[in-house]
């Protein structure tokens, strides 16, 4: 369970980073107010996971998927880079991620 809770702490993590996007540096209201809630609900999840899973691991696990997820919405929402190169490197991240995940001690 405490992995789906990761999982989902990386998901809202995402969508702060891409709330900030929208929010012009905190100039639009509801954008910004999006931000916050949930920048607030990741790092709640977060702080609620590595209650048992190892704090480097989460960590790492957590801004990896956050950090696929924001270049993936990037790419799709912005039409930032679709080079094949930065494709590659974001695959390694999620290389990171899974190994992580199956070389954790819990």
């Amino acid at each position: 369970m405490d992995w789906i809770i990761l999982f989902v702490a990386g998901l809202f993590e995402s969508a702060w980073a891409i709330g900030m996007k929208y929010s012009d540096g905190f100039t639009k209201l509801y954008p910004s107010i999006f931000t916050i809630v949930t920048m607030a609900i990741s790092v709640y999840l977060l702080s609620v996971s590595i209650k048992t899973l190892p704090v480097g691991t989460a960590y790492a696990v957590w801004t990896g998927i956050g950090a696929v997820g924001t270049a993936t919405l990037g790419i799709i929402l912005f039409g930032e880079s679709k080079e094949l190169v930065r494709i590659g490197f974001i695959f390694l991240i999620i290389v990171g991620i899974i190994g992580l995940r199956i070389f954790s001690s819990k």
